[in-house]
C-alpha cells in the first residue's frame, strides 16, 4: 500500500461509521466494484423502476407542473 493511501485510511478511520461507509463504497466504485454506490431499500427501486417507466413511456411532468413545484419551493 502506498504511504498516501495510507494516510487516507488513517484518516477516514478517525470519522463516523456511516461516513466510513460512504467513503469505503466510493473507493470500491473507483476501483471497479459493480456493486451501487448507494444501497437502495425495496420502496426507493420500486420508486425508481417506476420513473424509468414513465419516462421510457415519455411520460414526462408538464412545464406548467414544474413550474408549480419550483414555486412550492420557492424557486
Amino acid at each position: 500500500m502506498t504511504e498516501l493511501l495510507e494516510r487516507a485510511i488513517a484518516r477516514v478511520r478517525a470519522l463516523p461509521p456511516e461516513t466510513q461507509d460512504d467513503m469505503a463504497r466510493v473507493l470500491l466504485s473507483l476501483a471497479g466494484d459493480e456493486e451501487p454506490s448507494v444501497p437502495l431499500t425495496p420502496d426507493e427501486e420500486a420508486s425508481f423502476a417506476s420513473s424509468r417507466a414513465q419516462a421510457a413511456r415519455r411520460e414526462f411532468a408538464t412545464d406548467e407542473q414544474v413550474r408549480a413545484i419550483w414555486a412550492k419551493h420557492g424557486l
